[in-house]
């Protein structure tokens, strides 16, 4: 990927509290700030690392609430401050992205801007960072949205998929036709089985001008009154002003924002080895399986006539388990987790809620 093109921008998403990975990712310190597969680096900083490959430093920007700047800090200390956007109050991707795309346009008005979550997997990144060339190339010709979209392996209930419509004038580009964001599993497998839809990355590629207009068209007049009122605003006065008017901002994700409402939105058809690791049945399909067909995550265990399991451990314990087919074993802290595989994501949120609601917010 060409390295030298300072119109490149990165805004890695980092404000999610990773509720759907409880008991390991909890409210305090949830799953982008975890080393998960000990590694040596977290979430976060992982994907840090792959666009710091193909952009200076100074082209990333950190999107993240209250609670978590300090965290973002100490594991980036690389990243400027002026460049972790704080949400005043949690307002979900889109307007984060949108403030985002506000301070990057004023200094780079011809910016091309790749949005990020901060807890995916890339297996091969070569291939990444070549699907992310084409792609930025494609943004910088053409005022569209485009997302980054792999094929599924599995009918995964947990992901959004996207139906593809006409192909563009480039090669495995296509204009979005649908958008589902999380179908039952008996849809989810239709769509797999069709061959017409790929799995939602949530890597997002525009350029600053279109992303502008899009979010102008959706939201109301909040941050472009800024420039209005204070054409050469301050750095200062732009934080004043967000955290007095970015309440105003509705609770949209940025998929539903744009891939839902947006009329130039593509696909680009992706084959990088890719993983969204917000649920523990994800991790556990992606990840490789040892003996039994377990996944043992960065844990000491022993195991006797046990399969089809995923387990995580704090270090410094050992898990001795017998007998167990298709579970989550998962303890963090003060929690400890097992339950059925399954669909993991709904079974998992209802705990966290009955926990909160029975016991408080110490054990979410």
């Amino acid at each position: 990927m060409n390295t030298t093109n300072q119109n490149n921008y990165c805004v890695i998403l980092a404000g999610g509290r990773g509720r759907r990975l409880w008991p390991c990712s909890r409210d305090k310190y949830p799953k982008q700030f975890l080393d998960f597969f000990g590694t040596g680096r977290t979430q976060l900083q992982s994907t840090f690392d792959r666009f710091v490959k193909v952009m200076p430093v100074d082209h990333i920007f950190i999107c993240t609430c209250k609670e978590y700047k300090p965290i973002v800090l100490e594991q980036l200390p690389e990243v400027i401050e002026q460049n972790i956007l704080v949400e005043p109050i949690n307002r979900n991707t889109a307007p984060s992205v949108a403030w985002a795309n506000m301070r990057i346009k004023r200094t780079c008005p011809s910016a091309n801007i790749i949005v990020t979550p901060s807890d995916q997997m890339v297996v091969n990144e070569d291939a990444f960072l070549r699907s992310l060339e084409i792609g930025i190339n494609y943004v910088s010709e053409n005022n569209v949205l485009l997302t980054m979209g792999v094929r599924p392996t599995r009918p995964e209930p947990g992901y959004g998929y996207i139906q593809l419509g006409e192909l563009s004038c480039k090669p495995d580009v296509y204009h979005v036709k649908s958008f589902t964001e999380k179908p039952e599993r008996e849809f989810a497998k239709m769509f797999m089985e069709s061959g017409e839809f790929y799995w939602n990355t949530g890597i997002f590629i525009s350029n600053s001008r279109h992303l502008t207009l899009t979010f102008e068209r959706i939201f109301p007049s909040v941050l472009r009154s800024l420039k209005f009122d204070k054409p050469n605003y301050t750095y200062e006065e732009e934080l004043e002003f967000v955290a007095q008017n970015y309440p105003r901002y509705p609770n949209l994700s940025l998929d539903r924002a744009i891939l839902e409402q947006g009329q130039y939105v593509y696909v680009m058809r992706c084959n990088f080895g890719w993983a969204d690791l917000g649920t523990w049945h994800s991790v556990y399909e992606f990840m490789q399986r040892g003996e039994g067909d377990n996944v043992v995550l960065d844990s000491t265990v022993m195991l006797d006539d046990s399969r089809n399991n995923i387990i995580r451990l704090p270090k410094g314990r050992l898990g001795v388990i017998s007998g167990l087919d298709g579970y989550i074993v998962a303890e963090q802290d003060n929690v400890l987790l097992i339950c059925k595989k399954g669909d993991s994501s709904a079974m998992v949120r209802k705990y966290v809620n009955e926990v909160q609601l029975r016991y408080g917010d110490d054990f979410v």
